[in-house]
């Protein structure tokens, strides 16, 4: 059974830190990536790492305070995110697709978490 399930969110102060993780189970070595929607918008792409490793791909809204890694042996993925703002307000989601390539949209991602909330305060 393919299942990605989130950990990790809370409520945090303005320029506090969170790190988010993503364990999955069922498959492996996908290429995995965090999108986050926030209320009344559409879910965005936040960072993305491939099945075959090297740099992860960040959105502008998260360079140099986001970073995202993975630990294959625990078939997992983060996101440490610093610095954090209200605007970062949203519920973030866990996606992976079988493919290499890192992909903005979230139609070309083939298995979702069930999202966690996170929430930064002024």
């Amino acid at each position: 059974q393919v299942q990605l399930v989130e950990s990790g969110g809370g409520l945090v102060q303005a320029g506090g830190s969170l790190r988010l993780s993503c364990t999955a189970s069922g498959f492996s070595n996908y290429t995995m990536a965090w999108f986050r929607q926030a209320p009344g918008k559409e879910r965005e792409f936040v960072a993305g790492i491939r099945r075959t490793g090297g740099a992860p791909l960040y959105a502008e809204s998260g360079k140099g305070r986001f970073t995202m890694s993975r630990n294959s042996a625990k078939n997992t993925v983060y996101l440490q995110m610093n610095s954090l703002k209200p605007e970062d307000t949203a519920v973030y989601y866990c996606s992976s697709r079988r493919f290499t390539d890192i992909k903005l949209s979230q139609r070309e991602y083939d298995y979702w978490g069930q999202g966690t909330q996170v929430t930064v305060s002024l």
